[in-house]
């Protein structure tokens, strides 16, 4: 009985910590809600350090619930996107980087600094902004990753099951 005690006290706190927090989807999915939070091991950046799907992961990007009910191909092409229209240089006295617009009010903006992992919230007075304009060369994280059609499958799977239930899985061969 006390060590029962004991382990129930133990998975309450690693609960907690979020240590204990199982994903409870399809096996394909759970490969790619792991991939989406924590990356292909290879240094990759996770899709979650950026970017959140029903309010878990990060809200840097776009959140991607609306994706999933995409097909996996056009699934790809957004992955795969070197630009995008939110991305902009953001020009300070201090320096320049690719950064997305979180908010503007009468004293200054904030934006995410996207040359940090994971983004950092950047605080800039207006007179400390010198420009922005249109980013040609920052890229999507993911479009430079060069993962395998059966990554690529786990993670829409993944968006797919997150987004609206959909268990049915990815084939690998939908999304080359």
């Amino acid at each position: 009985m006390k060590y029962m005690a004991l382990w129930i006290a133990a998975v309450i706190y690693m609960i907690g910590l979020g240590l204990a927090q199982e994903f409870s989807g399809p096996p394909q999915a759970k490969k790619g809600h792991d991939l989406f939070f924590a990356g292909t091991g290879n240094g990759a950046v996770a899709c979650g350090s950026c970017h959140a799907i029903k309010k878990e992961g990060t809200a840097v990007g776009p959140d991607l619930t609306r994706l999933a009910r995409l097909n996996p191909r056009a699934i790809v092409m957004a992955i795969n996107a070197s630009r995008t229209q939110y991305v902009q240089d953001v020009k300070a006295k201090a320096g320049e980087f690719p950064g997305m617009k979180v908010s503007e009010n009468a004293e200054g903006y904030e934006f995410y600094d996207l040359s940090k992992t994971p983004p950092a919230l950047v605080k800039l007075a207006k007179a400390d902004v010198t420009g922005t304009n249109d980013n040609a060369s920052w890229k999507h994280p993911a479009g430079t990753m060069k993962l395998t059609p059966e990554q690529l499958a786990d993670i829409i799977s993944f968006i797919k099951y997150a987004g609206y239930g959909d268990k049915n899985g990815v084939n690998p061969e939908d999304v080359e």
